[in-house]
């Protein structure tokens, strides 16, 4: 039985180790957590250790989210930017830049590799995911809407059309692929008509309340998304009133283990984002002769034969900081026709992030970061002039808040956090590469 009297799903007994909850606040500034007056954020960072740490690069959600769930960057996992060219399939990949960039690469193919193909098929299978690493351990593991959810279960949709995939144990994603019947009343479409008013947190809330009453995962990985919707349209620190709509979601959590002493109690916690934001005031559509451009945000890739060539194209663009290449494998940045490694030495962690980027068997020749203020038009010509977005090296995209309770020291790098779970339950590493 769960302490509220309710009957407990079934649960690994291979451990009397504390659960861990990982929840994770797309979009989520450092700053803006800092100053949150939200009853149960102040709460967790009353209780807990915190830190500012670091992202992955391109700091864009699919990339990030990836570099969570395997502890790796982008040359570990394969994803390389919210749109890129496979080049086994000779096809663009769109996962989601905007409504209209869906719209410009075909929307069926679009949801179909947002979906499914990125855990699928573009993952690298070199990588194994947290979730993969704990059940094959013997532990249960839960997922709410992270993109990135590959594991050992199959499950399959009500939606006609969409074939089975493999997940966590405990696995919803979007209501479009449900392990349990948990009562949750926002269905996907009317959920994405309404993300302004917090629609898909609210559906995260109802479903981990569900699974704290009923004790079911070791590991669960709790993915609110909407905060980072909102920011996008009124720029960083701003959206106080989503961060409150968040911050109730987590308060389901909360409520359900009984309160605050008691949520404690029972769960060890790892909270972060997963890449920052910055304002966006200009917007550019990068143009490249002989290249094949990939943009969104406030990241690049150029697709082509001759990368100084291709990055020499850009020394003038005034939206452009950096270009990154690698010429007989080694590093090489590049701003304003000026060629030095100790350019990315202004980044966190640039270099390693860099050249994790570069050698993604997915990226393109050229990587390019965006300079201040400015965002690059995705696809569909879609933009956040006004707002905020993310993408680059810079600090305003890459920190995030890194906040533990129960788990020691928070890790320094959003790659780091697979480790310390794993450690937390005495499973070794699994593979990274």
């Amino acid at each position: 039985m769960s302490p509220n009297g309710t009957p407990a799903c079934e649960r690994s007994l291979v451990t009397d180790t504390k659960p861990v909850i990982l929840i994770v606040i797309d979009g989520l500034t450092p700053s803006m957590l800092e100053a949150t007056d939200t009853p149960m954020l102040r709460f967790l960072l009353e209780a807990g250790t915190y830190r500012r740490s670091v992202s992955t690069f391109p700091s864009l959600t699919p990339v990030c989210l990836a570099s969570i769930a395997t502890g790796g960057h982008a040359d570990v996992h394969g994803i390389p930017h919210l749109v890129w060219w496979n080049r086994e399939d000779e096809r663009l990949v769109e996962y989601g830049s905007s409504f209209g960039a869906l719209v410009a690469s075909g929307i069926a193919r679009g949801l179909r590799d947002s979906i499914i193909n990125l855990n699928e098929h573009h993952l690298l299978r070199s990588a194994e995911t947290v979730f993969e690493s704990l059940e094959d351990a013997g532990l249960t593991t839960a997922a709410i809407n992270i993109t990135t959810y590959r594991g050992r279960n199959r499950h399959t949709s009500a939606v006609p059309g969409l074939p089975p995939v493999y997940g966590p144990k405990r696995f919803f994603y979007y209501s479009i692929y449900e392990s349990d019947r948990t009562g949750a009343t926002v269905a996907f479409g009317a959920a994405f008509r309404n993300r302004a008013g917090g629609s898909i947190d609210a559906y995260a809330g109802q479903v981990g309340r569900w699974l704290v009453t009923r004790d079911a995962f070791d590991l669960l990985v709790f993915y609110l998304p909407d905060y980072d919707y909102a920011s996008h349209a009124s720029g960083p620190d701003t959206a106080h009133l989503a961060l409150a709509r968040t911050d109730a979601a987590i308060a389901a959590l909360v409520d359900a283990a009984g309160g605050r002493d008691e949520f404690l109690e029972r769960y060890a916690v790892v909270l972060c984002s997963d890449h920052g934001q910055s304002r966006i005031d200009q917007v550019a559509r990068l143009e490249v002769s002989g290249a094949l451009v990939t943009a969104s945000n406030r990241a690049a890739m150029l697709y082509g034969k001759d990368p100084r060539q291709l990055a020499a194209a850009l020394d003038h663009e005034p939206s452009v900081d950096l270009t990154l290449f690698l010429d007989g494998g080694e590093l090489v940045a590049r701003r304003a026709g000026d060629e030095d490694v100790t350019l990315l030495d202004e980044f966190l962690d640039g270099r390693v992030r860099a050249e994790a980027a570069l050698h993604n068997p997915n990226a393109g020749e050229v990587l390019v970061s965006a300079a201040p203020g400015w965002e690059f038009a995705d696809l569909g010509g879609g933009s956040h002039i006004g707002g905020g977005s993310h993408g680059s090296l810079a600090a305003e995209d890459s920190e995030v808040p890194m906040l533990t309770i129960g788990l020691g020291e928070p890790p320094a790098s959003i790659t780091e956090i697979k480790a310390l779970v794993l450690a937390h339950f005495g499973v070794g590493v699994a593979r990274v590469a």
